[in-house]
């Protein structure tokens, strides 16, 4: 499908993240002007696209001075200088972290671990971007923020549940961000933005103060426009805390950008795994995902069409370790507001709690013998991201329990089981619609393997050059 001939205006914040860093850091601008950029963006983008919880004004205008004093004085740091976003399921030292939900929160007192290591490389955090209540949907909307919207189309959701970070970085407010992924909840929303949105192998990126966030589904990662950005802030943002649950071992994403993959044994698998639900893939989608097939045929890779069988195990694993994960971050959230939806969430992840999560988690090892086999054949996995195109923003509103699990199955049915199996899953974008919506596809690697897939992503960017097609501002 081809692309809306749509650019944003020109500005700091227009550049990616590799590039921003190197002009604040030959001085071609200074940190507070590259900041101020991004905070007036913010501020400007706010009454219509609603992309962040926190704006950090004040606080990101004094660290953009005192990283411009430094920068004076000859100290260089990978992102000394730069304007980065989170998501608000992070804490950041001093602020809220809400989590999607209304009420009275107090501050906190310590960064999360992978806010340490950003601040470590230098960068200025402008602010927290939004997320739906706990992280449950691929919607970013709740009654304590209102809707957040796509910067492609303001009808339409970004995604979720890192859909504000997503937003931020399609609308060129902030060069890359980080977001959280516990059932595509990055691969979603960069889907359906148009950018690289990289699921990590699970303990790349600390989750502290969790040692494992929600009961190992969940792990943080890169928002970017390019895969030499996403990969970069992969490198930044990747570590372990020492009370961590997983440690794999660690990787160097950005020296995969570049590299060749070599000549990949790939699987083009559209078969959807098993929901309770009806699920149907969209044929526009089908055709992108068909499209970006042939193209890595002419980069000479062997893409074979043939179905991953999950199986039922993997679904009945990952419901308890979802619910079960959603009532304790509940129960740890004294005084939140939250929707009835998650209320009955939080409920039923009670019951799940106990011996069903305890099987849940001791599948896992027979999971990974089982689809692991696959890749006996085939090196890399590509698939649909969604089923569907970037839903309407109101869809999610005033619905019930069963009517929100059918729609939220029906759009995004294909990437949780990588979460149960906790192995790494890049989203490239794969073209528009004809009414231009962005689609993505994802590529799917075993246990560490990150490089292989980062490497295969740049290889199909300078191909393809998604990064030149940016929304019209709008708001």
């Amino acid at each position: 499908m081809s692309a809306p001939d749509h650019i944003a205006p020109n500005s700091a914040a227009d550049l990616g993240l590799t590039e921003l860093s190197s002009a604040v850091a030959d001085g071609s601008i200074s940190s507070v002007a590259a900041v101020a950029d991004a905070l007036d963006r913010i501020e400007a983008s706010q009454p219509a696209l609603n992309a962040f919880r926190v704006v950090r004004r004040e606080a990101a205008l004094r660290e953009a001075a005192d990283a411009d004093a430094r920068l004076a004085a000859g100290v260089r740091l990978p992102l000394l200088g730069v304007p980065i976003a989170v998501k608000d399921d992070t804490d950041i030292s001093g602020e809220i972290t809400a989590f999607g939900c209304g009420g009275e929160f107090t501050p906190k007192t310590a960064d999360a671990e992978s806010v340490r290591r950003l601040r470590a490389a230098g960068a200025v955090i402008v602010g927290k971007a939004n997320t739906c209540e706990l992280g449950q949907l691929p919607f970013t909307s709740g009654d304590a923020f209102g809707h957040t919207r796509n910067p492609w189309d303001r009808a339409r959701t970004p995604g979720g549940s890192s859909g504000g970070s997503a937003a931020a970085v399609a609308a060129g407010l902030v060069p890359a961000a980080l977001g959280s992924d516990g059932a595509g909840s990055v691969r979603i929303p960069a889907s359906w933005t148009n950018l690289v949105g990289i699921k990590p192998q699970r303990g790349r990126i600390s989750t502290w103060p969790l040692a494992e966030a929600f009961n190992g589904l969940t792990v943080n990662g890169p928002l970017a426009r390019t895969v030499r950005d996403a990969a970069l802030l992969l490198d930044i943002a990747a570590g372990p805390h020492d009370g961590d649950r997983h440690t794999p071992a660690p990787i160097e994403a950005s020296a995969a950008v570049g590299r060749d993959p070599g000549k990949l044994r790939i699987a083009l698998s559209l078969s959807i795994p098993y929901t309770a639900t009806k699920t149907t893939l969209d044929p526009r989608i089908a055709a992108a995902v068909h499209a970006l097939a042939a193209t890595l045929r002419t980069l000479g890779h062997t893409v074979t069409v043939t179905d991953l069988h999950y199986g039922l195990l993997i679904g009945a694993s990952f419901l308890p370790r979802s619910l079960a994960g959603i009532s304790r971050v509940h129960r740890d959230m004294p005084g939140a507001v939250v929707d009835p939806r998650t209320t009955t969430n939080s409920r039923i992840g009670r019951v799940l709690g106990g011996p069903a999560l305890t099987a849940a988690r001791l599948a896992e090892p027979l999971l990974h013998k089982r689809i692991g086999s696959f890749f006996d054949d085939y090196d890399v996995v590509l698939s649909p991201t969604t089923a569907t195109p970037a839903p309407r923003v109101e869809e999610i509103d005033d619905i019930g329990f069963g009517a929100t699990n059918s729609l939220i199955t029906a759009a995004c049915p294909y990437t949780w089981p990588w979460n149960v199996l906790g192995w790494p899953s890049v989203n490239v974008p794969a073209g528009f619609t004809d009414s231009g919506l962005p689609i993505g596809a994802q590529l799917m690697g075993t246990a560490d393997s990150e490089p292989l897939l980062i490497s295969l992503a740049a290889q199909l960017e300078s191909e393809l050059h998604w990064d030149r097609h940016r929304p019209a501002q709008w708001w």
